[in-house]
């Protein structure tokens, strides 16, 4: 039977078949049966399938690097002059490296007192000292030991002892002790060559005296290289440290400790001394690590540093006219000197050593830097209106 004679008209036949064929009309009549839904649903979760792969790799790839950061060593190296840590995670990080610092340090750090009675009770007559061999020699301030009858000094472990001097050296403020002792923890030296303006520093100090326990300061280094001029007030002589400018405090706790970086290597000895003398409040000083290290060597060696000397003292040049020259006006001369033995005299303008032409103290020790003791140096002098030219034998500078 034909399926139309089911049907009244052509009408109920286009409106069933649009019902069971699932069609659509276009504009000119003609019928467009659809796709299978089926398909389209088939597609749809194709799609969202796809995607929530892609969403959970993406997730697992970020967690694991996320883990393998918070794993990893924090460097906080570099400049953090520019701005507060206003970052509590910066903050976090900042706080807690100084803390294993302080940890890693703190062993090798001792505490040292010059008093009979009273042991660490005041920051007077007391100090810290650092550990370099672990056969019982420290390295400590000069300062701190100076005209002491005894020294004693107290370890991590709470253990008191008795400590003789090996050498000292009143210029640089450091002198090396040592304990009868073994296996001791030490300090590890870094190079500090290394060290970059903005660096964090931070500075350790004694950790074992009874008020003043855990002296930690922190802060950046500001300065490489800072020329500070010193007279000794004993002799006059006038020296020229190239040291570590912080902005860590040093003070009489941590004197004659440890300035370290944020891996706990020793970039520096602290000197409450040069920081006293620069006049720079607010700022601390420390011989660099490199210098700190020859300095070791000839106070274990000869128990002194053994430096030349032209054996003057003297001040840059005033000018008073045209006959007035450029150089170090000669305000004396120390007896027995190469500069004595050579004939220089007080009013006589050093303008010239070798072929280098020198303004000041600082200029003559940077160029005897160059030099040991008994070299012979040439050097142009002015002495009343005429240059000159007079050898100088160095001699060894003495402390007295």
């Amino acid at each position: 039977m034909n399926n139309k004679d089911n049907y009244e008209s052509y009408e109920e036949i286009r409106d069933a078949m649009w019902k069971n064929a699932d069609c659509d009309q276009d504009i000119f009549g003609e019928i467009k049966f659809r796709k299978n839904n089926k398909k389209n649903y088939f597609k749809l979760f194709i799609k969202v399938f796809s995607f929530i792969l892609i969403a959970a790799l993406s997730g697992g790839i970020t967690a694991q690097y996320v883990v393998n950061k918070d794993k990893a060593p924090k460097d906080i190296t570099g400049n953090l002059s520019s701005g507060s840590l206003e970052n509590s995670n910066i903050k976090g990080v900042y706080s807690n490296s100084i803390s294993q610092v302080s940890e890693k340090v703190a062993p090798a750090i001792v505490g040292i007192s010059n008093k009979e009675q009273g042991l660490w009770d005041t920051p007077e007559g007391s100090g810290s000292g650092i550990i370099f061999k672990n056969d019982g020699y420290i390295i400590t301030n000069y300062h701190v030991v100076e005209g002491a009858s005894q020294i004693k000094v107290k370890f991590s472990n709470d253990k008191v002892l008795n400590a003789t001097v090996v050498g000292t050296d009143a210029i640089s403020d450091l002198a090396v002790i040592k304990v009868e002792a073994s296996n001791l923890p030490i300090a590890t030296f870094a190079d500090s060559s290394k060290v970059n303006v903005g660096d964090i520093a931070i500075a350790v100090g004694n950790p074992l005296g009874e008020q003043f326990s855990g002296m930690v300061t922190s802060g950046i280094i500001s300065a490489l290289d800072r020329k500070v001029n010193i007279a000794d007030k004993k002799t006059g002589e006038q020296t020229m440290y190239k040291i570590i400018e912080t902005d860590a405090s040093i003070n009489a706790e941590n004197s004659g400790g440890a300035l370290c970086n944020i891996y706990g290597e020793v970039i520096g000895i602290n000197s409450l001394k040069i920081s006293s003398a620069s006049g720079d409040h607010g700022m601390g000083f420390a011989i660099n690590a490199n210098e700190v290290k020859e300095i070791i060597k000839g106070l274990m060696t000869n128990g002194k540093m053994i430096r030349p000397t032209l054996g003057i003292y003297g001040v840059p040049s005033i000018s008073k006219g045209n006959d007035t020259k450029k150089g170090v006006y000669v305000q004396d001369v120390i007896s027995g000197s190469g500069a004595a033995v050579a004939g220089i005299m007080p009013s006589d303008i050093i303008m010239q050593i070798g072929d280098t032409s020198v303004r000041n103290m600082e200029d003559i020790s940077n160029v005897l830097e160059k030099f040991k003791i008994s070299d012979r140096l040439s050097c142009k002098i002015w002495r009343n209106g005429k240059a000159q030219n007079i050898n100088i034998i160095l001699s060894e500078l003495k402390i007295h």
